[in-house]
């Protein structure tokens, strides 16, 4: 098992953390740590292209105990003759890794063909340096990057931003910091955190990948939490493989249960299906044979919500900063305070009792501003866990369960709605008859690969028309216990 580079940023401070020496777990927490299983770094290594080069130059971003540059090299050896050379890179921080990783380096160099170099300090620093001073010599980039955040003013987002790269999280900003130390035609091979494939704070990284490299396979676990099955893990984990100034070709598309990679399946999609040619925010959609078409095939799913005539936004009330006006229960001046608790099995229970989140707040002229008048609404949660069958979870707020003139939605929803008032009511039976089903779900889960259901994702659905949600409203009125099965056959017979 390898660990990962132990860079991280404390967001309240202006360089890396210095830590003492905390417990294995809050460590790895605190530093974005993860463990690489020994399959999947084989597994990463069988990616690269690595007949026709002689002289291979290899980066190792977050070397950590280095078992990915061990898998690189045990796959090179078998595949190049007495006279090739094999360089190795290793950037590592953590001196505790360090300790584990030089002598495991040296240990590749008893094949006099390989040399090998531990980079002691921060990559992001020194990556930056090289990219100024034009310096790209690597024929191959494997990487497991640390997962963290990182704040806008932070050392390391200012460094990365001095080369052209604007990005949120470590992970993302070494792999573009590595792409960029490529030769052209140089390969990077990463196992990374979905959550770039789609939203708006990675928009500029994907616009730096697609702008620099052709993509050429993807690799997803179907199970969100297998591919790291010994941490806490809730994103799902993807492995990519770019080509440095390469023609977009077709991509392949690879699956796996978990990291044994025993029901490994394949196939070559065209990348018109990945990243959409008319979609400015740019998504990587990662399809499936069995569900893509589905949608995608079908005219009247050519829409998205603003061309329906609605909107959807963030519910605006942050409850820890409006604690002086949130109640427990309902009490006389107050109105309904939602909260995704209060979203049961598809129904709105409320108030709930011994709710251990207010039920209420006061309305006045301080919160009025943030409330929504009576009406029918479609609430989203924003988050999904684990455990739950569907990602997109959609609720119809009926005005006939809610006894004020007025409604808050907390921060954990999403709201569909149009300019901030209620939604016809056909229509908004119609919405969540749509939202909850199977097809527009799985499409869904193409490129987005984490818990989290964003209003920008929503935007990017593909709906039908006003008229058709309409029609879907209707008979959702005439069959209001319809079964999920029912819902799907009605959305996706739909013609």
């Amino acid at each position: 098992m390898a660990a990962l580079s132990l860079f991280a940023l404390d967001e309240r401070a202006d360089g890396p953390i210095q830590l003492a020496e905390p417990a294995p777990e809050t460590r790895k927490a605190e530093l974005g740590q993860f463990m690489t299983p020994t399959a999947i770094a084989a597994f990463m290594a069988e990616q690269f292209e690595l007949q026709n080069i002689s002289d291979v130059i290899l980066l190792d971003a977050g070397a950590g105990q280095g078992s990915l540059s061990t898998a690189f090299a045990t796959r090179w050896k078998s595949m190049h003759k007495f006279n090739d050379h094999l360089t190795i890179h290793a950037y590592e921080l953590d001196p505790k890794m360090i300790e584990i990783l030089k002598p495991r380096l040296t240990s590749l160099e008893s094949d006099k063909r390989i040399s090998t170099e531990v980079v002691d300090g921060d990559f992001i620093a020194k990556a930056a340096a090289k990219i100024r001073s034009s310096e790209r010599i690597y024929s191959h980039a494997i990487l497991n990057p640390p997962y963290k955040k990182i704040g806008s003013g932070s050392s390391a987002r200012q460094i990365m931003s001095s080369v052209g790269i604007e990005t949120v999280n470590l992970y993302s900003g070494f792999v573009a910091l590595s792409l960029d130390m490529l030769k052209d035609g140089g390969e990077l091979v990463a196992i990374i955190p979905r959550s770039f494939c789609n939203g708006p704070y990675y928009k500029s990284f994907r616009k730096f990948l697609l702008d620099r490299a052709a993509i050429q396979s993807i690799h997803l676990f179907d199970s969100r939490n297998k591919a790291f099955a010994d941490d806490d893990v809730l994103q799902e984990n993807v492995i990519i493989r770019l080509k440095k100034g390469a023609r977009q070709g077709e991509v392949i598309i690879s699956r796996s249960t978990d990291a044994s990679f025993s029901d490994l399946t394949s196939d070559r999609v065209s990348f018109e299906r990945i990243v959409h040619t008319k979609d400015i925010e740019q998504f990587i959609r990662i399809p499936s044979q069995s569900v893509e078409p589905s949608l995608s095939s079908k005219s009247i799913y050519s829409n998205r919500i603003q061309d329906v005539g609605v909107s959807v936004s963030t519910g605006p009330i942050v409850d820890f900063r409006m604690k002086k006006h949130l109640q427990m229960e309902p009490l006389p001046g107050s109105v309904p305070l939602l909260y995704p608790s209060h979203f049961i099995d598809g129904k709105l229970v409320w108030p709930r009792p011994n709710f251990k989140k207010p039920n209420a707040i006061a309305e006045n002229d301080e919160t009025r501003r943030w409330l929504f008048p009576r009406g029918f609404y479609v609430a989203v949660k924003r988050f999904s866990s684990k455990e739950e069958n569907r990602r997109i979870v959609a609720t119809l707020i009926d005005p006939a369960d809610l006894p004020t003139s007025s409604i808050g939605f907390e921060n954990h929803l999403n709201v569909i709605h149009i300019g901030k008032g209620p939604l016809p009511e056909d229509l908004a039976r119609g919405l969540v008859v749509y939202l909850n089903a199977k097809i527009v779900d799985d499409w869904f889960r193409q490129f987005n690969g984490h818990t989290q259901v964003n209003a920008t994702d929503l935007r990017s659905l593909p709906f039908p028309s006003r008229e058709r949600l309409i029609e879907f409203g209707k008979w959702s009125t005439l069959f209001p216990d319809a079964t999920q099965n029912e819902i799907d056959i009605e959305v996706a017979g739909a013609e």
